[in-house]
């Protein structure tokens, strides 16, 4: 023990064991630590014991560890902190946990943690707390391994508590969960079963009523199909499907965890995203009208689709659909409980939603646009009654504020009518998970909502059109001088070059375009959406001629800025990519 009450020579003799690998810097950003999981054993003993520190800086309060690289390909992986109450690391600590992954050698380790515990003031004799889990990679296991080290080396309680091979909001929900146990804010059982039944006895109360029952005669919807994106999400989602047999099917699909190499491959939420097409295992196989679901590798992002019934098209329902549905019916509930007025309702979004779905919700309540980041999209949530926040990308929930709580709990409805809001309002405070984004509670919610108003998929789809869009990204050789402001819809530096942008924007009737830097590598990402006139006589042939007229015209449009953005860079004629116009 040093004179600081350092465990040095614990901290000396486990670091030895995860030395840092040389020529690489990592950077801790919204995602935590995210590269191939073969660079990783020195950033888990490490980040092992950050937590413990953390945890010793809030009082022995349980700090959560979580190893994945969600969406990423199987190869990578990651790691990230989870505070007290299942939010995002605060984000003064994210320079510390840099600041120790970057120290070249032991003797800096150690040099690098006193400066951590003296800028912290932390209590070193103060017990400490965390629970981890990891999501089903095959570098998980090692790499905990080496984050148990760090635990241990820390002095974490038991060396910490191992939630095994779990979810991501599973792990936010237990460290929620073990925090407020046996407070007025308790959150539920802290354990993986805990989870699975608080959502499943919400969803019964939800979904088990005279109106949402089909009527004899009707046929039985089919049961729901679910890309696992051959991920963790396979394991949640079976042993969730068990506690609601009888009220709700599931068909999961990509469900294989054993053949290497298939984890979020042509598969899950940001394969349907990005590619904007049905994963190739599911080709063929909904009928027209039929919804299916996606969720990402660690089932924190969720992403609808369907064929459309006439043109037998992939229509996509991505998160800005999500929030759309999710906040009308929240509006609705709210007015029918007589509590319009009393709860403040709001929508976070950033810049990448699409123009349609804000000016659609600006109709019905309150939009704030924050930077891209779940940080900031879930801090800006919480300064509503309810705050609901989703990213295009399928990640998002719904906060309710104590006061909001409060007021449902002790409102006295006045009829029936309201006292049937109010208790769903109640039951959707259960239902949602709002420690963190998670594609099984948001799937419940949405099909809690579709069942309550009657509607297909078809029919949430035609709340509003989407503007056709497109996202390109441009090398650069420093992001660093791409600074924005307007919640990063409007470029600062390199001065000038907004301008330039607003000036080919202008050429494009309802154009929007953007530039940010990128937040993991040396690029930037350029956006670029457009409305256009709707063909005025209707005829299937001139509306699809119309469509793939915008569609070119945003192309046209994407890769201009792309190209003005290159060439401001300085980039090398020769290499200049050919569909930078």
């Amino acid at each position: 023990m040093s004179s600081t009450g350092l465990p040095e020579e614990a901290l000396r003799t486990y670091s030895e064991k995860h030395q840092k690998p040389q020529g690489i810097t990592f950077t801790y950003g919204t995602a935590g630590f995210r590269t191939l999981g073969e660079r990783l054993d020195s950033v888990m003993f490490r980040m092992g014991i950050l937590a413990g520190l953390r945890s010793k800086a809030l009082g022995g309060k349980t700090i959560g560890v979580m190893v994945t690289a969600s969406h990423n390909p199987e190869a990578d992986n990651g790691v990230k902190l989870v505070d007290p109450m299942g939010e995002m690391l605060e984000q003064s600590w994210e320079s510390y946990a840099t600041y120790l992954a970057n120290a070249e050698t032991t003797d800096q380790l150690i040099t690098n943690i006193q400066a951590v515990v003296y800028r912290g003031g932390i209590d070193i004799s103060q017990k400490a707390n965390v629970v981890y889990a990891r999501d089903t990679r095959p570098s998980g296991a090692a790499l905990v391994a080496a984050l148990e080290d760090g635990l241990k080396a820390i002095g974490v309680e038991d060396g910490g508590r191992n939630g095994g091979v779990t979810t991501t909001p599973v792990l936010h929900y237990l460290v929620r969960t073990i925090n407020t146990q046996g407070t007025p804010e308790d959150y539920g059982e802290p354990t993986e079963e805990g989870y699975h039944t608080k959502l499943a006895t919400a969803l019964k109360a939800l979904l088990i009523a005279p109106s949402l029952i089909p009527q004899s005669g009707k046929p039985t919807p089919p049961p729901l199909i679910v890309d696992c994106a051959n991920g963790v999400g396979t394991l949640s989602l079976s042993t969730f499907s068990k506690h609601v047999e009888g009220v709700f099917q599931f068909e999961p699909t990509n469900t294989d965890l054993k053949t290497p190499g298939l984890l979020n491959y042509k598969a899950g939420a940001d394969f349907v995203k990005t590619s904007q097409s049905i994963p190739p295992s599911l080709q063929g196989k909904l009928t027209p009208g039929q919804r299916a679901a996606s969720f990402d590798g660690d089932a924190d992002r969720l992403m609808y689709f369907y064929v459309d019934e006439l043109a037998s098209q992939f229509r996509m329902l991505d998160g800005d659909k999500i929030a759309a549905l999710v906040a009308g019916y929240l509006v609705e509930l709210v007015n029918a409980a007589g509590l319009k007025g009393k709860i403040q309702l709001g929508v976070v979004q950033t810049a990448y939603a699409n123009g349609s779905s804000t000016k659609f919700l600006e109709k019905q309540l309150p939009v704030k646009c924050v930077p891209t980041g779940v940080k900031h999209l879930h801090h800006a949530a919480e300064e509503f009654g309810i705050g609901v926040y989703f990213e295009a990308n399928g990640h998002g929930t719904v906060l309710f504020s104590k006061e909001t709580l409060a007021l449902l709990n002790s409102h006295q409805p006045s009829g029936a009518e309201q006292s049937k809001a109010t208790q769903d309002l109640i039951q959707l405070t259960k239902l949602i998970n709002s420690t963190v984004g998670d594609a099984l509670s948001d799937l419940l919610l949405v099909e809690v909502i579709l069942a309550a108003k009657g509607y297909n998929a078809t029919q949430w789809d035609s709340s509003y059109s989407d503007l056709p869009n497109r996202l390109v990204k441009v090398l650069v050789p420093d992001r660093s001088l791409y600074k924005t402001t307007d919640a990063e819809r409007k470029l600062v530096e390199p001065v000038g070059l907004q301008e330039k942008i607003d000036a080919l924007v202008a050429q494009y009737e309802g154009g929007r375009s953007f530039v940010r830097a990128s937040g993991t590598e040396d690029a930037v990402r350029v956006y670029a959406e457009a409305s256009t006139r709707s063909a005025a006589d209707g005829t299937d042939f001139i509306a699809t001629l119309a469509y793939l007229m915008l569609i070119s015209s945003i192309l046209e449009l994407a890769f201009k800025v792309a190209g003005l953005v290159y060439d401001e860079a300085g980039g090398d004629p020769a290499k200049r990519p050919k569909e930078f116009l």
